[in-house]
C-alpha cells in the first residue's frame, strides 16, 4: 500500500464508519517502531505503521484508533486515551486501545549454561563464551540456545 492509497483508505473509512469527512494528511513513517499510529495535534495529521499492514483488521482498528483522536479533538470533546469521550467512541466504532505486539519486535534472547555447576544465564547480548567464566564456581560458560 502507498501513502496515496493510505490517504484514500483513510478518507473512505471515516466516512464509512464516522459519517465524517478526513480532510488531512495520512501516511506512513518509517521511523514508527512500537506504536501502530499517531494523531498531531498541531496540523491534524495521521502517522501509521506500515509493519500494521500485513493483517488488515488489526490496521483497520489502528486507522479507528486515530481516527478517533481526529474527530474528537476537531470537535472539542476529550480525544486524549483517558477521557470517557475516547473510550466510548472506541468501544462504539471497534478501534484497537492498544497496538498488538508483533513476534518482530520481541527482543531476542540467549540462554548460556555453567558446564560445572549448571547455572543459566539469559542475556539480551551475545557474549565471548571464551572470555568469562562463571560467577558462582568460575566454570566454563557454553551457549545453550536463544
Amino acid at each position: 500500500m502507498t501513502n496515496e492509497q493510505l490517504q484514500r483508505y483513510v478518507e473512505q473509512l471515516s466516512l464509512d464508519v464516522f459519517s465524517l469527512p478526513f480532510r488531512h494528511k495520512a501516511y506512513f513513517n518509517p521511523r514508527l517502531k512500537t506504536t501502530g499510529g499517531r494523531y498531531f495535534l498541531g496540523d491534524h495529521h495521521l502517522d501509521f505503521n506500515k509493519r500494521y499492514i500485513d493483517d488488515m483488521k488489526v490496521f483497520r482498528g489502528i486507522v479507528i484508533h486515530e481516527l478517533c483522536h481526529y474527530h474528537l479533538h476537531l470537535a472539542g470533546m476529550g480525544h486524549r486515551h483517558q477521557d470517557q469521550d475516547f473510550k466510548e467512541w472506541l468501544e462504539r466504532y471497534d478501534g484497537l486501545r492498544y497496538s498488538p505486539r508483533r513476534q518482530e519486535d520481541e527482543k531476542k534472547s540467549y540462554l548460556y549454561e555453567c558446564e560445572k555447576c549448571s547455572t543459566l544465564y539469559r542475556r539480551k547480548r551475545r557474549m565471548n563464551t571464551e572470555r568469562y567464566r562463571c560467577g558462582r564456581c568460575r566454570g566454563k560458560i557454553f551457549y545453550k540456545s536463544s
